[in-house]
């Protein structure tokens, strides 16, 4: 499945804007700091994100569920 690929859904970003592509969702990741990016939620979305431009599938919602969780600090204040 191609980087290009849009999520079912968009993501609404808390600044404005949305992520609509996995290359999308990977771009914003790429632009956290290091010390965030090394935060488990942000680990588990990048591996999410190249399952499912790998393998295509459920990985997609898979993908979009773990922006989700990583953007909203999982309910933990982050």
């Amino acid at each position: 499945m191609p980087w290009s690929t849009p999520s079912d859904e968009p993501i609404a970003l808390h600044r404005g804007g949305t992520l609509v592509t996995l290359q999308q969702a990977a771009d914003y990741i790429m632009k956290l700091s290091e010390d965030v990016q090394q935060d488990p939620r942000w680990q588990i979305a990048v591996e999410h994100l190249i399952n499912a431009a790998e393998t295509g599938g459920g990985w997609l919602m898979f993908a979009r569920i773990a922006m989700l969780r990583a953007l909203n600090g999982d309910g933990e204040g982050g």
